[in-house]
């Protein structure tokens, strides 16, 4: 399983901060798009499971990056959904 990246004492699923990083990195306007929500959401299911450390860096994740409404909209609804089934 992947590495973890510690910030503030609080332990963090390092792969997805860093696909957070990369996404909003460079082009656009710097925030999650619903493109780049999916991708985070497939890599939050890629293990078929959402851990207590997924679910922090997720949190983690939207509060500390800038999502478009309807990205930020679609992926709580879409994490919810799937969470609910784990």
């Amino acid at each position: 399983m992947g590495y973890y990246k510690t910030i503030d004492g609080n332990k963090y699923d390092g792969e997805l901060l860093e696909l957070a990083d990369k996404l909003t990195a460079g082009a656009n306007d710097g925030r999650i798009s619903k493109d780049d929500a999916s991708q985070l959401l497939k890599s939050v299911k890629d293990g078929d499971s959402y851990t207590d450390i997924e679910k922090s860096t997720v949190a983690y994740i939207r509060e500390n990056f800038k999502w478009t409404d309807a990205a930020d909209e679609w992926f709580r609804t879409e994490i919810r959904k799937w969470a609910s089934t784990k």
